[in-house]
């Protein structure tokens, strides 16, 4: 085995490996410092213009509502405007997908960043008075841009000001705001004890009220499960403007809102989790396979193996396109990433048991602490200090598209050597598979909408990237996403085809403008949710039964 500071070493990935959950297509550390240092002149100046021009009606309820927000809050809450000097740049940083990022693209008529609760309060109040959509954004990870994009007249409830994390060790828990990152939470968690830890994603720039609402997974899944099935308590903003914890807004609204998606139901503040218990020293691995050294068989095994490993494992496959060693020719790399709480001596013989195919070495392993390991899992190389886990990026970098399955039984071996001459076509494709079993085959599919549980042997992702600008290349590709999605249907879940609410997909269904039809929410209900669909329409009618909660793929009232 090897510490951490034995060498530094760059991380086995491509530009197309991304951070795992809801997030940038290139390394979370490349992303931190993309090629641009700044968001150039020529990507904003067209944007700018469309700012300009704000028609009358449109000028005056907005005016109405920074009225209404200064007589309701109890003090102002930072308000931009396109007036702004700076309203472009609060914008455009919490953008990750560049197809969100265009002249044409709808922009709100404000962005408020509450710094206090009683700001989120104020803006709910304000903007359904004024007849405002409210687009709630806390890491701007939105695959499909739906926290900061609207066809109707509405406003950015930015989350961004309210980070704080704030630690009890002596029962365990913590409270996180919204707008934190999990790079936050984990950070702060780190700073204050070695011995402990918590079950969120790989990717430390994405908004912790997303991917908390969503569901939340990651690569201690399969010992403690989701995200959610470790939150005891949150607060959330109500359609009348009320802050409610786990005991005023009762159990169903709490089961809803833990992996149903909170902005169908109200804005999340904060959420209250239960820390987990990580030993001193876990152990980390990376091994890669090309088609030509034989990943095809080693991925095949994997199929049957990593769900049904001791739940401390956890191998979590990425799968990419390089260049092969045959020159002008490109293969496919399959890599195995392991995190495993324990130290080396242990894992290796136990690997090299159950999955002698992979080839474990020791000389693959590095022991470190848990939160270096989250270091390491967002793809930075071993020996990047721990304070990365603050960074945020601060421009778009690529145009993506994203899809997600779940595979209930394992994939033939022709069946991958189909998908390889499809992902060697594309090129810009990235593939992961995520390990199920251990504690998400024992939680029940409807103990929180999260329903994607037992019956699974792993989750997969497609995400396909590419830097050209321009509708015909943006057409392209989506069109590309969508072959090779319909290409897998024989190899994935059915009836419904499930799929990840924290991957959003407006592809599987979506509801336009300003109407949440029942029979259209249910085609991605169904397959976000599958029958916990039926209890969040239940929640949301006694929640919210004027809808004033809302996007492309809410949830509906009856």
């Amino acid at each position: 085995m090897k510490e951490p500071s034995a060498a530094i070493i760059p991380f086995i990935v491509s530009s197309l490996l991304l951070c795992s959950t809801v997030h940038s297509i290139i390394p979370f550390c490349a992303s931190l410092d993309p090629p641009i240092k700044m968001i150039p002149t020529s990507w904003t100046s067209a944007f700018n213009v469309s700012l300009k021009f704000l028609p009358k009606k449109s000028q005056q309820v907005l005016n109405d509502f920074i009225q209404c927000l200064g007589e309701t809050s109890q003090s102002n809450p930072p308000i931009y405007t396109p007036q702004n000097t700076s309203f472009p740049h609060v914008l455009l940083s919490l953008i990750k997908n560049r197809r969100y990022f265009t002249p044409t693209t709808p922009k709100p008529l404000a962005i408020v960043a509450p710094k206090h609760e009683s700001h989120v309060q104020a803006t709910v109040i304000c903007a359904k008075r004024h007849g405002l959509q409210i687009r709630i954004r806390s890491g701007g990870h939105d695959y499909e841009g739906l926290s900061y994009v609207s066809d109707l007249p509405f406003v950015v409830l930015d989350m961004f000001n309210l980070r704080s994390v704030d630690m009890n060790l002596e029962d365990e828990s913590a409270w996180v705001q919204a707008g934190a990152t999990i790079g936050e939470l984990y950070y702060a968690i780190g700073q204050k004890s070695k011995v402990h830890g918590f079950a969120a994603g790989s990717c430390p720039s994405v908004g912790i009220g997303g991917h908390f609402s969503g569901g939340g997974y990651g690569p201690l899944m399969r010992k403690y499960g989701l995200t959610v099935d470790n939150v005891e308590d949150a607060k959330l903003v109500n359609v009348n403007g009320i802050i409610l914890d786990r005991n005023t807004m009762g159990e169903d609204l709490f089961w809803a809102i833990r992996g149903g998606g909170g902005a169908s139901f109200g804005v999340i503040l904060s959420w209250k989790i239960k820390l987990i218990r990580v030993p001193p020293k876990v152990t980390m691995f990376n091994v890669g396979r090309t088609l030509e050294e034989g990943a095809t068989d080693v991925l095949h095994r994997w199929q049957y193996v990593a769900p049904k490993l001791p739940e401390d494992i956890f191998i979590r496959v990425g799968i990419q396109v390089k260049n092969s060693s045959q020159e002008g020719k490109k293969t496919v790399q399959v890599l195995f990433t392991g995190q495993f709480l324990g130290q080396s001596d242990k894992l290796v013989p136990l690997v090299n048991e159950r999955f002698p195919e992979l080839g474990l070495q020791q000389k693959d392993c590095f022991e470190m602490r848990w939160i270096e390991s989250t270091v390491f899992m967002a793809a930075c190389p071993i020996g990047t200090p721990i304070d990365v886990l603050l960074s945020r990026p601060k421009a778009p970098a690529i145009f993506f598209k994203s899809k997600s399955d779940y595979v209930k039984e394992p994939i033939p071996k022709h069946g991958f050597k189909s998908i390889w001459k499809k992902l060697i076509k594309i090129e810009k494709v990235w593939m992961q598979l995520n390990p199920y079993g251990g504690r998400m085959s024992e939680i029940s599919e409807s103990a929180t909408p999260f329903p994607h549980r037992a019956g699974n042997l792993y989750s997969v992702q497609y995400f396909i990237s590419w830097m050209e600008e321009g509708i015909k290349t943006t057409n392209h590709y989506i069109k590309l996403s969508r072959k090779l999605y319909k290409s897998m249907a024989p190899y994935v879940s059915k009836n419904p085809r499930e799929a990840l609410q924290n991957y959003r997909d407006l592809d599987i269904g979506t509801n336009l403008r300003n109407h949440t039809n029942f029979h259209k929410a249910r085609l991605y209900g169904r397959k976000y949710f599958k029958y916990n669909f039926d209890r969040l329409v239940q929640v949301k009618t006694m929640v919210d039964p004027q809808d004033f909660f809302k996007h492309e793929q809410s949830i509906p009232p009856l």
